[in-house]
């Protein structure tokens, strides 16, 4: 049974006022709060075998590296990857797409080819591949979004050419909640000769994820989205692909050997983990995987589900709201962004601050999204484990406030 109450009690964060009131967190899907759980695996580390990894042969160390490692194949079991040497630890989703765009990008993209992503996505997903393209001589092309918030499929048939070389797109918008036919997609541009990355910085925190099931070739996420520590992200590639791409960057513990004239690199997955890793911050993850592993991230997903269908159904009866996005809850995950009338987003911020309710307001790191739906910004309420209903009620009275003191 999914016990909010219970799950809460383990979030200290959550056990404080601010400006008076109970603390009200609705900004997950910029980063989550973390349980108990992890602080003390990250401070258990610091406390007891505090020790750089792979270089020492001394206790501590070997028990750090141990540690550091074991992360790595309880990631790689959360998402069902064939082998743990897939899983390449970075400091966070954005630098994990950039890895594939310098690395596999650079060396596979060709003045012609034709790069493929979406309206939708999170500027992280977007700016490395115009990058890529202006390197390259290559065009970035762009999968539109409906009215209804959703990709528009047929015009992803008519753009998915022979010159596309790789397709991009989030499994999870961070704006609209939507949540894109993402096998559809994979199927059919391996089928027409493209690998597929997928941004699933939103998506891992909250959907059952399965990378073989997917059959994607790039997957992308971040820790601190899905309970872990900031700091860290995760990239997992198909093995094959990986082997062939050549080091993003270089330097100590991603090299088997080196000379004055040359070097040879190490195997995977520290090839691409040049220095010191983020150690305790990969502790911290492999504990906060193993807390949603004990929730369930079938049941995560339905509570989340669940919480959307009460906010959408109390938001619309706030007049003057407008919620942008899939009004179907299992079309969407747990962001929710909103204008209300003609007020400022920073400024139904600040007045739900003032009565503790932490939200979101700004274009999201999705200013082309935004300029299409012709808004300079919205705002944003998130929901995760630790949120309620009640909350949402709370929500709602904030709102209520913002009305009557700016509307």
């Amino acid at each position: 049974m999914f016990d909010v109450k219970k799950i809460r009690q383990d979030f200290p964060i959550l056990n404080q006022t601010v400006h008076g009131k109970p603390l009200i967190y609705l900004d997950s899907t910029a980063s989550s709060q973390k349980p108990l759980v992890v602080i003390e695996a990250m401070n258990r580390y610091y406390r007891e075998y505090n020790a750089n990894v792979h270089r020492g042969i001394y206790q501590i160390s070997e028990r750090a590296s141990e540690a550091y490692e074991q992360a790595r194949k309880r990631v790689g079991r959360f998402i069902n990857a064939r082998s743990w040497r897939e899983v390449i630890f970075t400091r966070n989703a954005t630098e994990s797409i950039n890895l594939v765009a310098y690395s596999w990008g650079d060396a596979n993209i060709q003045a012609g080819d034709v790069i493929l992503t979406s309206e939708m996505e999170h500027h992280a997903n977007l700016i490395p591949w115009q990058q890529l393209a202006a390197r390259k001589g290559a065009t970035l092309k762009y999968i539109p979004v409906t009215e209804q918030g959703y990709l528009d499929m047929d015009a992803f048939d008519r753009l998915l050419t022979p010159e596309v070389k790789l397709v991009a797109v989030t499994a999870m918008s961070n704006v609209l909640g939507t949540i894109p036919p993402v096998e559809e997609i994979i199927r059919k541009a391996h089928d027409a000769g493209a690998l597929v990355l997928l941004d699933g910085a939103q998506s891992v925190p909250h959907l059952p994820t399965d990378v073989q099931a997917l059959d994607s070739d790039f997957l992308v996420f971040s820790s601190h989205k899905m309970l872990g520590p900031t700091g860290l992200g995760v990239l997992w590639g198909r093995q094959e692909i990986l082997t062939d791409m050549p080091p993003f960057m270089t330097g100590g513990d991603m090299i088997k050997k080196v000379t004055f004239n040359g070097s040879e690199w190490n195997d995977l997955p520290w090839k691409f983990e040049a220095g010191t890793p983020a150690i305790a911050e990969a502790i911290g993850l492999a504990a906060a995987v193993d807390y949603l592993n004990a929730l369930g991230m079938v049941a995560v997903r339905q509570h989340e589900v669940d919480v959307v269908e009460y906010a959408l159904e109390k938001l619309n009866q706030v007049e003057g709201l407008r919620v942008y996005g899939p009004r179907k809850p299992e079309d969407r995950g747990g962001a929710l962004s909103f204008t209300l009338g003609d007020i400022h987003p920073h400024d139904i911020a600040a007045v739900l601050d003032g009565e503790g309710i932490a939200v979101r307001a700004g274009h999201h790191c999705a200013m082309p999204l935004h300029d299409k739906l012709g808004l300079a910004a919205t705002t944003r309420a998130s929901f995760y484990v630790y949120n309620t209903e009640e909350e949402v009620d709370r929500l709602v009275s904030g709102l209520e406030k913002v009305i009557e003191l700016l509307g």
